[in-house]
């Protein structure tokens, strides 16, 4: 996906609501931007990335998938933020 986006003279930018929607980006979420080769690459940052390992896995969860536990503490997260 490619979606423009104008800079400000404070140097700010919106990211457009079609970014947002696909990374699941809420209200109060920590983006990350890496520079690379000439490119911005934006990524959501992620409490339970920096929780890994820390935190015990009920016995219902194991060998679930990491993208479908990230998706529902999204959700979770966006659910109880409204």
């Amino acid at each position: 996906m490619d979606v423009a986006a104008r800079v400000t003279s404070k140097g700010q930018v919106t990211i457009p609501r079609a970014v947002r929607e696909a990374l699941e980006i809420v209200e109060g979420d920590e983006v990350l931007f890496r520079v690379e080769g000439g490119r911005a690459i934006l990524a959501r940052s992620s409490d339970l990335i920096e929780l890994a390992g820390s935190v015990s896995v009920p016995a219902a969860k194991r060998g679930t998938p990491w993208d479908e536990v990230l998706r529902e503490t999204r959700r979770a997260r966006a659910a109880a933020r409204r």
